[in-house]
């Protein structure tokens, strides 16, 4: 059931994409992409549910806990099916690949148009902020726009380019957490745990601060949208998954604490712009500023990875469909530019209508069903095909996977509750991704089967019983 014509597995023309790409980068691309504004934010709206600094930090760290149940299974998965665009290879395999088509469709679409359009406006805010009377809307534009043109240059610049800006990312990160510790005034908070810290875990505003805390997150998978580019993937994926989560998780946690030792709760309680505030405290009236470039400069590489990682979903999918093959063509540098251009374009169009953060609210629960989905796929491969070669298998199974279904289950759940309407949206979406599959594959053109494993997955699927294949289908459409 090929849905179009392809050669080998990342060929277009061709070539093979170069694989420049090293574990050191792909770990800079998980970090950059988890680091936005989520921790810079989220923290006053927390104080006003849970006051225990104990209980606080313990969101965090179980937020991490989560994020790396996560990376393990995706890192099993990258290293049986080393080929870049995430869910849509590892639904496809998993499932059939009408469901990784879906999860391409979101992908391609708005996935990460929208989140990238979002950190380009904040970037613009921020940077307003350092530079008053400047436009957030030019700042905005030329963030994106710069780093697209990086993008556009090739892998070898695109790489160098990442690992620099995240690098710097972490050192600011590492050195407001020393400025903070060195200069900040002590606040009379105890992160020891204590008996009453239990009332505050078993709240539901616990679990309401979490879903929050695992947005924040968000990112820890953003490697594997680049397998095909990484030297040596069966190793170096799992160790930029594991090594990025991590790094981020003990940042998280450590930028909490500092926020919480420097700053009176009742400063940060209801307030959005907690680093701001924050920043006020440790380093007086122009701590603001300081703050605010910090954040503007780290978000250089969060763009720079979703401008990098997205376009690779559409490249991929277009060298699987013959109606897309245009997006599968990349320049002699490795840069898929036609996907890249057409991701710049949404995300201009999103930020000049100021759209992306309601599209960001209609895409959620699609987001965290492909990923609930992966892991679950994961689980069913264990069971249906337990002898298949494994070039890494995730540590902890089956409790890992199972505390991340747990957990994103429960976001989904939040979500449909609490956003109906937006889920419902995130519903339609999938269901056009699907209809859009069924278009495509009807005018497909067939293609012999491949038998490397690195084929497309559209062409080399994992054999499915009818019954399952309809239950993977069922599951899109329910």
């Amino acid at each position: 059931m090929a849905v179009g014509a392809a050669g080998p597995a990342g060929q277009s023309g061709g070539t093979r994409p170069p694989q420049l790409v090293s574990t050191g980068v792909a770990t800079a691309i998980v970090v950059a992409d988890m680091i936005g504004v989520g921790v810079f934010t989220s923290l006053g709206f927390q104080i006003n549910a849970v006051s225990s600094g104990f209980s606080l930090l313990l969101l965090w760290l179980v937020g991490g806990v989560v994020a790396v149940c996560g990376a393990l299974s995706y890192a099993e998965l990258g290293a049986m099916f080393p080929r870049s665009s995430g869910e849509y290879n590892f639904l496809s395999r998993c499932f059939h690949p009408a469901f990784g088509f879906v999860a391409g469709f979101v992908s391609a679409t708005v996935g990460f148009a929208a989140p990238a359009a979002l950190a380009a406006m904040a970037f613009g805010q921020y940077a307003a902020a350092v530079v008053p009377g400047a436009p957030p809307l030019g700042l905005a534009l030329g963030v994106l726009w710069l780093v697209s043109v990086v993008q556009l240059a090739g892998i070898r610049h695109g790489s160098s380019f990442q690992l620099a800006a995240t690098v710097l990312k972490v050192t600011l990160i590492a050195a407001f957490l020393i400025a903070g510790i060195a200069i900040g005034d002590r606040q009379q908070i105890r992160f020891a745990p204590a008996a009453s810290d239990l009332q505050h875990i078993l709240h539901p505003s616990f679990a309401i601060s979490l879903v929050f805390v695992m947005y924040a997150f968000s990112g820890w998978n953003a490697a594997t949208y680049i397998i095909g580019e990484i030297k040596a993937p069966q190793k170096s994926l799992p160790r930029a998954l594991l090594a990025g989560t991590a790094i981020v998780t003990v940042l998280y946690v450590a930028l909490n604490a500092v926020f919480l030792i420097t700053t009176p709760l009742s400063a940060m309680a209801g307030q959005l712009d907690v680093a701001r505030v924050a920043g006020e405290a440790m380093f007086g009236p122009t701590g603001g500023r300081i703050v605010a470039a910090m954040i503007c400069i780290g978000l250089v590489s969060s763009i720079s990875a979703m401008m990098w990682i997205g376009p690779r979903v559409t490249m991929t999918m277009g060298e699987d469909i013959a109606a897309l093959r245009r997006f599968a063509m990349r320049s002699d540098a490795g840069a898929p530019r036609a996907a890249i251009l057409v991701q710049l374009a949404v995300a201009t169009l999103l930020l000049l209508t100021a759209s992306f953060e309601a599209v960001l609210d209609f895409i959620q629960f699609a987001l965290l069903a492909c990923s609930f989905f992966t892991v679950l796929g994961m689980v069913r491969l264990r069971i249906t095909q337990p002898l298949r070669p494994r070039p890494y298998r995730a540590w902890g199974y089956p409790v890992t996977p199972a505390i991340f279904l747990v957990a994103t289950a429960a976001m989904m759940l939040y979500l449909v509750a609490e956003r109906p309407l937006q889920s419902l949206s995130s519903g339609a979406i999938m269901l056009a991704g699907l209809l859009a599959y069924g278009l495509v594959r009807s005018r497909a053109v067939p293609a012999p089967a491949a038998k490397d494993v690195d084929a497309p997955a559209a062409e080399l699927q994992v054999p499915l019983a009818p019954a399952a294949a309809n239950a993977g289908l069922d599951l899109i459409v329910h």
